[in-house]
């Protein structure tokens, strides 16, 4: 049903991968989030945490280094250990404190100078912009559906993102305690559609209908990734997923595993995709001046 429209939407769909590193670890956990290109001029829409993570990691990553830069000059012997706890309690590191959150764009653009952006004030919704690129990477633009009152419960729509990360292609520099980047190994991780169907809609005061609930979660990595028809085209974005308690618990029930009673608790939930309605993403894109198309 939906393998043409997943081929089209993956034309200007594309990952952003992260590596984040605790204090005093050498251990890197990747990452993935989802954007999408809705025009020729860089510009893409996301999830606001998403955008919200690129912009800590901006200060996440000069503070680490301005802590390297006093770590390298402080005087070696005995005096060494005291000095370098001043120097933790001073940044306030321990054990757990992020402090290298690296992001890469796969296939977006040649080069990236720097972003702009704008994120909603209250919805889970931000523009990005990319600048000093000379060629894009990405070969079409979304396309917004342009009669918002075709979404309707029971439409079956799908959701594309990265939530499976496999890349590997990042190493830890212990000569410079560094991340890097590499062109060996998994430069890419592949894409994971996932379907559902439209179970209610999400409303408030303040927004009026702002949100699609669908009957399938939105997996990690799938956030920012768009919501779509069997045409391709955009019914909104992927944001979050909520988890409802069903009521069908099971508590210290005997099941047998291996020819041997076991006892088992169980407590159930249903999980649901939440989705930026489409309107508000167009309503958003025209307080801005973005160009955006439609059909």
């Amino acid at each position: 049903m939906f393998i043409n429209a997943i081929e089209r939407v993956s034309q200007f769909t594309r990952p952003i991968h992260t590596l984040m590193r605790n204090y005093g670890s050498t251990q890197l956990v990747p990452g993935a989030g989802t954007i999408f290109f809705i025009n020729e001029d860089g510009y893409a829409i996301t999830c606001k945490h998403i955008v919200e993570m690129l912009a800590a990691s901006e200060n996440i990553n000069a503070n680490f280094q301005q802590f390297k830069n006093e770590r390298n000059i402080l005087a070696t012997g005995n005096n060494y250990a005291m000095s370098l706890q001043q120097l933790e309690v001073k940044y306030q590191y321990k054990s757990g404190t992020t402090v290298q959150l690296k992001n890469n764009f796969v296939d977006t653009v040649d080069r990236i100078s720097h972003f702009n952006w704008h994120m909603h004030p209250t919805l889970d919704l931000a523009i990005l912009k990319f600048n000093g690129y000379q060629k894009i990477h990405y070969a079409d633009c979304a396309r917004f559906l342009k009669n918002s009152d075709a979404v309707k419960q029971g439409k079956f729509l799908c959701r594309l993102g990265y939530p499976f990360p496999e890349f590997n292609n990042f190493v830890y520099n212990a000569a410079t305690d560094d991340i890097e980047w590499t062109n060996a190994g998994i430069t890419a991780s592949p894409r994971f559609p996932i379907e559902g169907m439209v179970t209610r809609f999400l409303a408030d005061q303040q927004h009026g209908l702002f949100g699609i609930e669908m009957s399938t979660p939105g997996l990690r990595g799938q956030s920012g990734g768009p919501l779509f028809d069997e045409n391709g085209t955009i019914y909104g974005m992927q944001f979050s997923t909520k988890h409802l308690h069903l009521g069908f618990d099971m508590i210290d029930k005997d099941i047998i595993v291996n020819n041997e009673v076991k006892k088992i608790s169980d407590y159930s939930f249903i999980h649901l995709g939440q989705c930026i309605h489409v309107q508000a993403i167009k309503s958003f894109l025209q307080q801005h001046n973005v160009t955006y198309y439609e059909e």
